[in-house]
């Protein structure tokens, strides 16, 4: 399984989704967009995200990409079935989806504006964490840990 990460801002969120790749042994995390990576281009640590993350940045693989769409459209190439984890009319409860024998490719977006349309037109399916209270939506890293958990159960 790899991670794609579509402008996500957060450091803190970036290092949690790191921490919470590792354990659930995802391969590798594409970080897309203005998403910020583990070293700076001289090579430094960027401790927002090493303090976050307790390492698991340094041993999951990961790779900065420029443009979310590229990433996809090679990934489908290379056989991932792209699972988009999103609010929308098109989207099932994530729990329902029903895994067999493929790679699996799960993207996250932006903390408020979540995935635009030409990221979820590149979706095998959208999933859904349904919400039983007031608020709408849950945390980028606590979505991301409730469904990459599922999907390594299964």
């Amino acid at each position: 399984m790899v991670v794609i990460l579509h402008n996500i801002r957060s450091t803190h969120n970036v290092g949690s989704i790191f921490r919470t790749a590792d354990a659930a042994g995802c391969e590798k995390i594409y970080l897309c967009g203005i998403t910020p990576t583990p070293t700076d281009r001289f090579g430094r640590a960027n401790e927002k995200i090493a303090k976050v993350a307790l390492g698991a940045e340094n041993w999951v693989k990961w790779e900065k990409i420029s443009r979310t769409t590229a990433i996809l459209d090679k990934l489908k190439k290379e056989g991932y079935k792209i699972f988009a984890i999103e609010q929308s009319k098109k989207s099932i409860p994530y729990n329902k989806l029903k895994i067999k024998n493929f790679k699996v490719a799960l993207i996250l977006g932006a903390e408020v504006d979540g995935l635009p349309p030409a990221v979820l037109r590149r979706a095998d399916k959208i999933l859904e964490i349904p919400m039983r209270g007031k608020k709408e939506s849950l945390n980028v890293v606590v979505a991301f840990g409730i469904v990459v958990f599922n999907l390594t159960n299964k």
